[in-house]
């Protein structure tokens, strides 16, 4: 009978000791809030391809946020009114932001944020910030295809894209310490 206490003990142990794991475990991440139209695409379950970008390094929090793709095709590349999808979307107080871009299917796809801080829905070099897949080094034009197209498979694709500024005579991200 002692023999059967002692087991029986040992396992309210146990059963005790996992649940003080689970009740004083960190809480899992906290997924970011997606923004914009097209969050469905990116849902868990759905069907088809998406692309769920994470933008930051964000100059101040005015303006709006544009994201956009390309395929990396020549004669498509970044080209006006080539565009496959567009979400834009007001600037969050805080915070690196979160958009899903449908994608027509698995290829290369090239994605570009701009952050529009003038709302004139087009890049003023001299306040707003621009981003590419791959965050390439930018120069005063527009980087080459090889840069920044990325292949994209079926399903959910993640990327992070850096916004860069004009500072000085070069256009880059900013230092930490001056991003809101």
């Amino acid at each position: 009978m002692a023999k059967k206490y002692k087991k029986t003990a040992r396992l309210a142990g146990v059963a005790v000791g996992v649940l003080a794991m689970v009740a004083f475990a960190p809480p899992l991440a906290a997924q970011p809030a997606v923004l914009g139209d097209s969050q469905a695409a990116c849902a868990p379950g759905a069907a088809g391809t998406a692309v769920l970008a994470t933008v930051h390094g964000f100059k101040d929090r005015k303006g709006r946020l544009r994201l956009q793709n390309y395929r990396g095709t020549a004669g498509e590349y970044l080209e006006t009114g080539k565009f496959l999808h567009r979400e834009e979307v007001p600037v969050t107080a805080a915070g690196e932001m979160t958009l899903c871009l449908p994608l027509p299917g698995p290829g290369r796809y090239v994605l570009v944020a701009l952050h529009d801080r003038d709302i004139n829905g087009k890049l003023s070099p001299f306040s707003d910030g621009i981003g590419f897949t791959k965050d390439p080094k930018l120069g005063l034009s527009k980087p080459p295809a090889d840069k920044t197209v990325m292949d994209f498979g079926p399903g959910l694709n993640r990327v992070r894209i850096a916004l860069n500024y004009l500072r000085g005579f070069s256009v880059r991200p900013l230092p930490a310490d001056q991003v809101k």
